[in-house]
């Protein structure tokens, strides 16, 4: 009851808090000159981002590094010595993350082509038929749910037993044996439940994938590949030498924002596996520092290592789009 009256309290609060600043700012800005007030509002209407993004974003990484340098007691309270660079040399030197670190490369990796490479094929086949909607619609359904309810429909459909599992179901109905989907991890050619647990990702991003590459390839003029289909260009030359090279500057800025997500993935993993059966990846390794084995030192240490590995993505996605905006 409590947090009901206190989520209340915070949804009526916020809109007038803000709703109080811009009135007090534009107040501000009326007591200068017109010359010096254009000059402040940009200033005071930014002010609240730029706060919010200082408290949430800025003081929160300055916190983590300064955490990282540290050792805590058996609690994960105090600190007790200076640790420097220990818990970052221990995050290179130890079995678990360095599993977390092969698994995220494999995230890294396979979901950016079967997601994005599934959903440009969807996009490209159904651009042109009468059903186009409706099979978009499918393929964008699972983004309705959120990745926690997809992991436990997928957990089912992975279940060991025939009469849970449909997988299973049909490797039983094959006259095979029933398949741990998610607890074998042979090395070769990749770790089976690594794998098992991407494709859970790529049914939830195939949508997303496919909706922006369907809007790209509707952008594409239909002039221009009518010209080509005149000239007696088939359909696969027509998708390699036209299609193709207009919608590489969409396909990078989703493949990274794929990258990303696979990157700093978690509930997936977190819910089928929690990190087991060779399933680790950075993430939730950083929350098992913090919650299980009570060593915010090494979490924090392994926040950065993931910030760092994210941080050039995120340049690449940024000058990407600063691109593009500057041919328009």
């Amino acid at each position: 009851m409590d947090k009901l009256i206190g989520a209340a309290i915070a949804i009526v609060t916020v809109p007038i808090v803000l709703i109080g600043y811009i009135v007090l700012a534009e107040w501000v800005i009326k007591r200068f000159p017109q010359k010096t007030g254009d000059r402040l509002r940009p200033v005071l209407w930014v002010f609240p981002a730029v706060a919010m993004l200082f408290v949430f974003l800025v003081y929160p990484m300055i916190v983590t590094v300064w955490f990282s340098l540290w050792n805590f007691d058996p609690a994960g309270v105090n600190f007790t010595s200076f640790a420097g660079l220990e818990n970052y040399a221990t995050f290179f030197t130890n079995n678990d993350t360095l599993t977390a670190l092969r698994n995220n490369g494999l995230w890294v990796i396979l979901l950016p082509l079967l997601a994005v490479g599934i959903g440009l094929v969807i996009a490209v086949l159904v651009d042109r038929v009468r059903y186009e909607s409706v099979v978009k619609s499918v393929v964008f359904l699972p983004m309705a749910i959120s990745f926690v309810a997809a992991t436990v429909i997928w957990k089912l459909v992975y279940d060991f037993n025939p009469r849970i599992g449909i997988l299973n179901a049909g490797v039983d109905a094959a006259g095979g044996e029933p398949i741990a989907f998610i607890q074998d991890s042979p090395a070769w050619p990749a770790p089976l439940n690594t794998v098992m647990l991407v494709l859970v990702g790529t049914w939830m991003l195939t949508g997303f994938a496919m909706v922006i590459l369907s809007a790209g390839l509707k952008a594409i003029p239909s002039e221009l590949l009518e010209a080509a289909r005149v000239d007696g260009a088939n359909e696969w030359y027509v998708f390699r030498k036209i299609i193709f090279p207009l919608l590489l500057p969409t396909i990078a800025v989703i493949t990274t924002t794929v990258i990303i997500f696979g990157l700093k993935t978690f509930d997936v993993v977190y819910t089928m596996t929690s990190g087991n059966f060779d399933t680790e990846v950075i993430a939730n390794r950083m929350y098992k520092e913090l919650a299980v084995f009570h060593e915010p030192g090494r979490a924090s240490a392994t926040a950065m290592i993931l910030l760092a590995a994210i941080v050039p993505v995120m340049i690449y996605n940024i000058r990407r789009f600063r691109e593009q905006e500057a041919q328009r």
